[in-house]
């Protein structure tokens, strides 16, 4: 195996934002909702089409730092 150091990439902590109240309670109110969400679809009261699209609807709603990465 090759491994190749790539000068110049290091990241800082103090380069990453710190989140504030307002966010971090948007992400622990998006972290409830996809695991109530989840518990619907594990009991088979709805579907993965319908998980998928109300897990869509919590991003926009609620903002998390995950949606930002997977948009």
């Amino acid at each position: 195996m090759q491994v190749t150091k790539i000068a110049g990439g290091e990241i800082s902590y103090n380069d990453i934002p710190k989140p504030t109240d307002a966010e971090m309670q948007n992400e622990y109110n998006y972290i409830l909702a996809e695991q109530m969400t989840r518990k619907l679809l594990d009991k088979g009261l709805i579907s993965a089409e319908e998980f998928d699209k109300i897990m869509a609807k919590n991003r926009q709603s609620f903002s998390p730092f995950i949606s930002r990465i997977i948009r």
